[in-house]
């Protein structure tokens, strides 16, 4: 599987796209815009950079692109105001894989730089901002050229499948799993434990050569409370898919060669790494739950669990669709998620399922 090619969300703005189905991620991203402030205040404060170059890495596609960009901006602007200091300018990079819908993103920018201008003048800013498009497992800007990076449920993303996954005298070591899980061996939790490590650290070392000194960045990223906390979404679909397996619907050996590039790290976990690597000053590392429709209680309060389900399945597919489609064929897509939509309710109240959300907040040391 090569990672870069098929990890993507649903494109475009229709009903099974990702734009329409990311409300989850949007209420994550709103319960970390305190830290995000304040983070924004310090650094700012600090460098009063003439332009501000920022990144958002993992910016997918839909309303929550460009959310982070304006929080950003607002928070410049009422530090602008209450200094009575002149705006900087902005350059914004939004990075995502290749196969991201980058177009869709680009159609948005015009009401996006027109709304920008209505509420804060053309003495703000200006702003420019630009596609980059790779994986963020390497170098994507020049050294000592950015001032901030975000990044919001991307790196739990790995690279690629754990190696130690992928030889084919342990093809069953995970068997009936797409993810570690509650029946995974302690190998399996080793292996993607290795490629995790191996990634973090890679994506540490090359933010530390692209971030100016002193800067900052804000990542969000699913946690576990313990490094083999099967409570996620994927060991459902991974349970549906084993089912479909009993039915004769999938092949085994088809599901037994098929693992996620997917790893949920912990506090203690990323304290160690970040302290190894040493780049960066661990300035905070909190954690909070979420309910999986905690966006929909928001949203309607008065759904019945039928729909809820139903919008919970709807929104997993626009995440896991491209990916399984890439290995199992699109054939069983609707099969699988229509099952997936009659149990994740009752999946998640029977196993009290939360995502655990880590914040972590690191700046470059000097």
């Amino acid at each position: 599987m090569n990672v870069e090619q098929v990890l993507h969300m649903n494109g475009g703005e229709g009903k099974k796209s990702y734009a329409s189905h990311s409300l989850y991620q949007r209420s994550v991203i709103s319960m970390v815009k305190p830290i995000l402030e304040e983070t924004i205040e310090e650094h700012y404060c600090s460098l009063f950079p003439e332009c501000l170059k920022i990144a958002d890495l993992g910016c997918s596609v839909g309303p929550n692109t460009l959310l982070v960009v304006s929080e950003i901006m607002d928070k410049i602007h009422s530090i602008c105001q209450r200094l009575k200091r002149p705006s900087p300018s902005f350059q914004v990079f939004l990075n995502d894989l290749p196969g991201n819908d980058f177009n869709t993103v680009f159609r948005s920018l015009p009401d996006f730089y027109k709304k920008l201008e209505e509420e804060k003048g053309n003495k703000f800013g200006p702003c420019f901002i630009a596609g980059m498009p790779g994986s963020f497992y390497g170098r994507l800007f020049p050294d000592q050229s950015m001032h901030f990076f975000h990044s919001s449920y991307a790196l739990m993303w790995l690279s690629k499948v754990p190696e130690g996954l992928l030889r084919e005298d342990r093809k069953d070591l995970n068997k009936g799993n797409i993810c570690i899980a509650k029946t995974s061996p302690p190998a399996v939790h080793e292996a993607y434990f290795e490629q995790f490590q191996r990634d973090f650290i890679t994506f540490l070392k090359c933010r530390a050569k692209e971030l100016v000194p002193g800067s900052s960045m804000i990542l969000t990223t699913m946690g576990c409370i313990k490094t083999d906390d099967p409570l996620n979404i994927w060991e459902l679909i991974g349970l549906k898919l084993y089912g479909m397996v009993l039915e004769g619907l999938i092949e085994e050996e088809k599901l037994d060669r098929f693992n996620l590039p997917f790893y949920a790290t912990s506090a203690e976990e990323v304290k160690k790494l970040v302290e190894a690597e040493g780049s960066f000053g661990l300035h905070k590392l909190e954690s909070f739950k979420t309910d999986w429709d905690t966006h929909i209680k928001k949203a309607n309060n008065s759904l019945d669990s039928k729909e809820r389900a139903a919008i919970i399945g709807a929104d997993i597919r626009t995440v896991a669709e491209p990916i399984l489609v890439a290995h199992f064929g699109d054939k069983i897509m609707d099969k699988l998620f229509d099952r997936v939509g009659e149990d994740v309710l009752d999946h998640m109240l029977r196993y009290n399922c939360q995502n655990v959300n880590l914040v972590i907040s690191l700046t470059k040391k000097g």
